[in-house]
C-alpha cells in the first residue's frame, strides 16, 4: 500500500471550535442567527437536536450537540428571516427564474402568500389564502379515489410538522404520502433485497462495539453522520482497526485517536 494521494483542500475540522465556527457562518447567513441557534438545541427533542436528515442510526440521546453541517444548514434555512413576498414575483418572470441555480432561488428566502402562475404574464400572482384552500379541496374532492393523490414532503420535515401533515392525509382517506428520502431509498432497498436479501444496511450500531476491523468506504462520517464518527471513535480507542477508502480527506478519520489507528487508500 503506498503513500496515499489526496484530492482538493485537506479539511481542518470534524469538530470542536472549527466546526462549530463553520456552523455558525451558516446560522448568520440565514439572517436569524439567534432562533437558529436556539432551534439547534431542542429541534425534535426537549433537550437537544435529532436530525430529520441523518441516514445512520438513532443512538440513545446523549448529546445536545449531535449534528453535522448540513443539519445546521437545513435549520438556519428553515430559521432565516429572508421572506419572499408578492412584490419579488412581480419583478421576475418565471422563465427568468428558471433561469437561475437551485441555491439563488433557496437564498431568496421563503414563501409568505399563496401563489398561482399566470400564463398570459409569465409571473406567480398572489391568491387569497380562501381561493387556495377552495382550489385544492376542490382538486381533491374531484378523485375517484383518495389513493389518487399523492402528498409528498420533504424528509427533513420537523416531527411537529410531518405529524400535522399525515393526520390531514389520512383524513382524506389515504397514506399515500413519500417523503424524499423514502422516495430515494425505495429503489436502493429494492436493489439490496434482491442482492442480499434484506432492504437496508445490514451493520448496526452494536456491530462497531465488537469489530476488530471497520471499512469505510466511500462516506463521509466526518464531516457529514456524526453519530457513527462516534462509534468509531469508541471502536479506534479499544483497539479496533479502521481503514478508510475516500479520495478525501477528512479531519475526523485522520485524527487522533482514529489516525493512531487506521490506514488510508
Amino acid at each position: 500500500m503506498g503513500k496515499p494521494e489526496f484530492i482538493g483542500k485537506k479539511s481542518k475540522a470534524a469538530g470542536g471550535w472549527g466546526a462549530l465556527k463553520s456552523c455558525g457562518k451558516k446560522l448568520l447567513a440565514s439572517g436569524a442567527p439567534l432562533s437558529g441557534a436556539a432551534a439547534m438545541l431542542k429541534a425534535n427533542q426537549p433537550d437537544g437536536f435529532d436530525c430529520p436528515g441523518c441516514a445512520w442510526g438513532d443512538p440513545a440521546h446523549g448529546s445536545s450537540f449531535e449534528f453535522c453541517e448540513n443539519g445546521v444548514k437545513a435549520v438556519a434555512w428553515e430559521a432565516t428571516d429572508k421572506r419572499v413576498g408578492p412584490k419579488f414575483f412581480a419583478k421576475h418572470t418565471v422563465s427568468e427564474l428558471r433561469s437561475w441555480t437551485d441555491y439563488e432561488l433557496e437564498k431568496q428566502g421563503r414563501l409568505t402568500h399563496p401563489m398561482r402562475y399566470d400564463a398570459d404574464t409569465d409571473r406567480y400572482v398572489e391568491v387569497s389564502w380562501d381561493d387556495a384552500f377552495a382550489d385544492i379541496g376542490r382538486i381533491l374532492n374531484s378523485l375517484d379515489s383518495p389513493d389518487r393523490a399523492e402528498f409528498y414532503t420533504s424528509g427533513r420535515a420537523s416531527n411537529e410538522a410531518a405529524y400535522i401533515y399525515q393526520l390531514f392525509v389520512r383524513l382524506y382517506g389515504t397514506n399515500n404520502f413519500p417523503d424524499c428520502s423514502n422516495m430515494r431509498h425505495e429503489a436502493s432497498g429494492v436493489a439490496l433485497e434482491q442482492a442480499i436479501g434484506i432492504g437496508k444496511g445490514t451493520v448496526t450500531l452494536e456491530d462497531f462495539e465488537k469489530a476488530d476491523a471497520i471499512f469505510v468506504i466511500g462516506q463521509n462520517p466526518g464531516t457529514n453522520h456524526p453519530r457513527m464518527l462516534g462509534d468509531l471513535r469508541r471502536a479506534a480507542m479499544r483497539g479496533a482497526r479502521v481503514a478508510v477508502f475516500n479520495p478525501v480527506r477528512e479531519k475526523g478519520l485522520s485524527a487522533s485517536p482514529i489516525r493512531r489507528t487506521s490506514w488510508r487508500c
